[in-house]
């Protein structure tokens, strides 16, 4: 298999799996500071989905980091597959919540006037956590291309 910036168990899948785990928990953090977030099903999706990708992308950075502290090749077609598939299932998930939370928040923001009525609705808070969700989906969809661009590759 070739080396692709982003493959594993290079420095630079170890900093694309870290800033993943960054702005997904980044996300939370911020959706979890705003009022009133637990009442909307699609905020609580969205705190679920980047809580599991900070998990795959934490878990992914220790095994860079392990393969990189031993120097192993981690181009194995079968370890490849493997994180392909977890990163496609997590993409996934991550654009269906970040585009769902996206949705409601226009709704407050533009459609109803939620967030003028109400002073106390954290609607720039939302829009930062879904910015952060959108941006960690992007890295997840960057993960997802290196991954099958070394699978196909073997």
């Amino acid at each position: 298999m070739k080396v692709v910036v982003g493959s594993p168990g290079t420095w630079s899948g170890l900093l694309l799996r870290i800033g993943q785990c960054a702005f997904a928990g980044a996300s939370i953090g911020f959706m979890v500071s705003a009022l009133g977030f637990s009442n909307y099903t699609a905020f609580c999706y969205l705190i679920s989905s980047m809580g599991l990708q900070a998990l795959w992308s934490l878990g992914l950075a220790c095994v860079d980091i392990y393969a990189l502290k031993i120097k192993r090749d981690l181009h194995n077609p079968m370890l490849v597959s493997l994180f392909l598939v977890g990163d496609w299932v997590t993409a996934i998930l991550s654009l269906a919540a970040a585009c769902s939370s996206a949705a409601i928040t226009v709704l407050f923001a533009r459609d109803s006037d939620f967030c003028r009525i109400i002073l106390q609705f954290s609607c720039g808070k939302f829009e930062i956590s879904i910015a952060l969700a959108f941006l960690t989906w992007l890295l997840i969809a960057v993960s997802s291309l290196v991954m099958f661009w070394l699978l196909a590759s073997a």
